[in-house]
């Protein structure tokens, strides 16, 4: 509980401020991965390790930061997480080798993976019972709307100054952050350390090995065409053993790393399969529609980082909105809205065509990304329903690392099915490319009568059936995430609990 000299408005803001870094730091690197490249002197398959390094480290520090808070202390533990996530920033610009950057990444996301589920605790500790649709109305500005803003931010410093800022503006922010947890953050008797008695060694390792080769395999797997690679099918077993034995070994634990206890209250665990799936829509289209817009309307970094600014704007609005109508609506009520409104999206996204214009680009994001305040907020209220203040930490930690994974496997789906289903389209069409067919040999004469040349015209032809093979497949990648959103909508009604809002339930709480 915060000091009740401090307005608990101000310690939302200040811990929201760290961990937006954090979040932003997630998305901001992948517009600028080829200036990394070309700065160190490495390949563009090499830098990708940028990404994948950061993301490993922080899959696996999510779930631990929960015992690890308890450990030290809620407000030690954000502390130097704040701090060690602004050094291990500060190298990272100052890398002067690939290898250098890597192992500064690693830190980083080691650091960084502690600020999310922290934040979300320290802010549910803040504020009452009957706030907590605001509570997280300000957690997802943070958690949704960061990583929306990180490819455009990142396009804007990388094109107008050097890849290194984008690592170099988390120090100032860093330190302010750290200073004000210091000042205003104050710690009740639930949240002192405790020790790292009984530490459990062997399950901390097994949690580890099996995270870290999770992160691998979805996060190299499409580059290295999944199962058909050794080292991706190694990293699929030692993730599958890992983590099996780990669960068996967890529940029998008295005080264990990871409280999957936590997961016999319905309500918690239903939300966190839900939150695993609102992160697999977030991330899959933050990355498949600028992928889009680059490889085929020719957009640059910041061109189609814009596209996705006035969504994130959109939701600056929506948050504090769906905030008040949680606590007069019925959570599952509220998450089929929010899944009702995204398939509505993804279904306007299947109208694009080769003339779609930016604007349009635009309008097309905002409609994707409306139903996401219904459905984090509504989610993160539900999961916390009946959670022990005590257990906050513990369940802060495994509701983020369910929204971080649901991400990553967000990002390997989507990338991997539009690849899949272009060879499709690309097969399909080259079967009517066919020698005598009158649209053939209309367009052959066309593309003939402009460029003189037989081989050049064929040429061509070939560049348009890739083009619209890939823009069919965009289109189908968008067709699944909408089938999936209306699932999901009877998922809801049938299977979640039939709570009340919360403002009516505060008399049961006491």
């Amino acid at each position: 509980m915060t000091s009740s000299k401090t307005n608990p408005w101000i310690i939302a803001a200040v811990a929201s401020l760290a961990t937006f870094m954090e979040v932003l730091d997630t998305t901001i690197t992948n517009v600028s991965l080829r200036h990394i490249a070309g700065s160190l002197g490495a390949g563009e398959d090499e830098s990708t390790w940028v990404l994948t390094s950061y993301l490993v480290a922080n899959g696996i520090i999510l779930p631990l930061s929960g015992w690890l808070s308890d450990a030290v202390g809620r407000k030690r533990f954000f502390i130097g997480c704040i701090l060690g996530f602004t050094a291990a920033s500060f190298l990272c610009g100052a890398a002067s080798s690939l290898t250098e950057i890597i192992i500064f990444r690693i830190l980083q996301g080691l650091f960084g993976g502690g600020l999310q589920p922290t934040q979300q605790a320290i802010i549910l500790d803040s504020f009452p019972v009957e706030k907590r649709g605001t509570v997280f109305a300000i957690t997802g500005i943070t958690i949704i709307i960061a990583p929306i803003l990180g490819p455009t931010l990142g396009g804007l410093i990388t094109d107008n100054f050097s890849w290194r800022w984008i690592f170099y503006i988390n120090v100032p922010v860093g330190l302010m952050a750290a200073f004000m947890v210091w000042r205003l953050l104050d710690e009740s008797s639930q949240q002192k350390p405790r020790g790292f008695h009984n530490l459990d060694v062997f399950g901390l390792g097994l949690v580890t090995l099996g995270l870290a080769a999770l992160q691998i395999v979805l996060d190299k797997g499409q580059q290295d065409d999944w199962f058909s690679s050794s080292f991706i099918t190694a990293c699929a077993l030692i993730c599958f053993a890992s983590i099996g034995v780990a669960i068996i070994w967890l529940w029998g634990q008295k005080d264990p790393i990871i409280d999957l206890s936590l997961f016999k209250d319905w309500a918690f665990a239903s939300s966190c399969i839900l939150i695993f799936l609102t992160g697999f829509v977030l991330y899959g289209t933050n990355v498949i529609l600028p992928l889009m817009l680059q490889t085929q309307f020719g957009y640059d970094a910041t061109l189609a980082g814009l596209v996705l600014s006035p969504g994130g704007l959109a939701l600056l609005f929506l948050m504090p909105l769906c905030g008040k109508l949680i606590g007069r609506i019925q959570a599952r009520f509220m998450i089929m809205t929010g899944f009702a409104l995204s398939a509505l999206g993804m279904y306007h996204s299947m109208n694009f065509t080769p003339q779609t214009d930016f604007h349009t680009f635009q309008w097309i994001r905002v409609a994707q990304i409306l139903g996401l305040p219904f459905l984090f907020i509504s989610i993160s209220t539900l999961a916390f329903s009946k959670i022990p203040k005590e257990k906050s930490n513990k369940a802060s930690a495994l509701f983020s690392l369910f929204r971080n994974i649901g991400g990553s496997v967000g990002i390997a789906v989507v990338t991997t099915f539009a690849v899949r289903q272009q060879q499709v389209h690309q097969h399909y069409l080259s079967e009517h490319l066919v020698p005598g067919q009158l649209p053939y040999q209309e367009l052959l004469n066309r593309t003939l009568n402009s460029t003189g040349d037989m081989s050049v015209s064929m040429g061509k032809i070939y560049q348009m059936l890739q083009k619209q093979a890939a823009l069919c497949a965009y289109i189908d990648t968008f067709e699944l995430l909408g089938y999936i959103m209306c699932t999901l909508i009877f998922f809801a009604l049938l299977v979640l609990p039939a709570n009340r809002p919360v403002t009516q339930t505060i008399p049961a709480a006491h």
